[in-house]
């Protein structure tokens, strides 16, 4: 059996964090609290040092070796955040580090990894492959692996974010928190139910990347064949063997959401919280908007990382936008004669709804003769607002197509 780790380990891992990473606040959400009919607020570990809560497990792990270990060198697999969180505790306790992240992690974390003083070399296509490769330069180096989630140490350093949460919200019922590999909602299991029983521990994947629900139905780790979204600091293929006792024993549930959910969240978080999370860190929000979990009140979500890449919140905002029916896309077929372009956009004016780009196009072998087609993308108010304009193109003749459509 697994021995599971106990509320003394997190706080013996606070003991060794005082000073290091930061007592993050809990910020309380208005359109959560409304939206669930009670307080809700959120743990923001995007504005943790690295901006993740994974330098606190990073931290714990490497500060533990012995001298000789250190002398070796850490090594690493990350798609950023245990990257950044591994680079900065490899630097404060005086050891170097080599990290291995995808071909495709996001550029501002390659660079911040490699501005925290750490080498970095892409290799594979996700984190898992990332870890062989990890694993193959630590027996070839002596380098010692800091996994990123399936070890005791780093377990118990996520851990003191719930020990976080206790004493800034006693009255909490709920947590929800991300999950990749299982190393947070662990820690935050262990403190949960050994100091408050009570409270529901939720994890949340990504739908198309959740290797946890098949995992827990077959009573071990399973592998998934392949997975992709958008949240990649949760975008894990297999549990840990450590992370899954844990929650197979002390998680209470674990849920999915679908990208257009995360892209919802993020987008309120924003607006909303003027909060920058990554869309890995706004899964528990996402889970909470998509009511697919019932929760009792108070509730805390954790903001586990707010590392995002710029063009990556771009097209996030822009998709969130869409999700919210405030970002309409649509192609209007109308006739091919001198002022028709002008009155189409006079009656989109009218209706209050802002004209973002026009493409106007008469070369589409599916038109008639006589007759072109303008694309446009329209910012309107929301769902009411898309649907009121469409009706009304429509009641004036226009032949309104959406891209599924055509």
């Amino acid at each position: 059996m697994t021995e599971l780790v106990g509320l003394a380990d997190v706080r013996a891992a606070r003991e060794l964090l005082a000073g290091v990473t930061r007592t993050t606040p809990l910020e309380p959400s208005r359109p959560l609290s409304a939206a669930l009919g009670g307080p809700t607020w959120l743990k923001c570990e995007n504005l943790q040092r690295a901006g993740s809560y994974k330098v606190r497990g990073a931290y714990v792990r490497i500060s533990r070796l012995s001298a000789e270990e250190r002398g070796r060198g850490v090594v690493a697999a990350s798609a950023g955040n245990h990257a950044q969180g591994v680079a900065l505790a490899a630097g404060l306790v005086g050891t170097r580090a080599t990290v291995f992240m995808p071909v495709n992690a996001p550029l501002p974390k390659v660079a911040a990894t490699k501005g925290y003083g750490a080498s970095v070399e892409l290799v594979g296509n996700n984190v898992d492959e990332s870890l062989v490769a990890a694993q193959t330069f630590a027996e070839r180096t002596g380098a010692v692996l800091i996994h990123p989630f399936d070890h005791r140490d780093v377990i118990a350093g996520q851990g003191t974010v719930a020990l976080e949460i206790l004493e800034q919200c006693p009255e909490v019922k709920t947590i929800v928190t991300g999950v990749g590999g299982g190393g947070l909602v662990s820690g935050i299991a262990v403190v949960a139910k050994a100091l408050r029983p009570d409270v529901r521990v939720i994890g949340v994947q990504a739908a198309s990347a959740a290797a946890f629900p098949p995992s827990l139905r077959a009573g071990e780790p399973v592998r998934l064949p392949s997975f992709s979204t958008i949240a990649d600091g949760i975008a894990v293929g297999r549990p840990g063997e450590l992370t899954f006792t844990h929650v197979r024993k002390l998680v209470d549930e674990i849920v999915t959401v679908a990208e257009e959910d995360i892209s919802r969240a993020l987008l309120m978080l924003l607006e909303r919280g003027k909060q920058v999370v990554e869309p890995a860190g706004a899964v528990g929000v996402a889970a909470l908007l998509a009511g697919v979990v019932e929760v009792e009140a108070p509730v805390v979500a954790v903001l586990s990382g707010g590392n995002i890449d710029p063009l990556l919140m771009l097209r996030v905002i822009e998709h969130g936008l869409a999700a919210a029916g405030r970002y309409l896309r649509v192609t209007v077929r109308c006739s091919d004669r001198p002022g028709q372009l002008a009155s189409l956009l006079a009656e989109i004016a009218e209706h209050r709804a802002n004209v973002v780009d026009v493409e106007h196009q008469r070369a589409n072998p599916h038109l008639r003769l006589g007759e072109v087609e303008v694309a446009l993308s329209v910012e309107t108010r929301g769902v009411e607002h898309s649907d009121t304009l469409i009706s009304a193109l429509r009641a004036s003749g226009y032949q309104v197509v959406f891209a599924a459509e055509q």
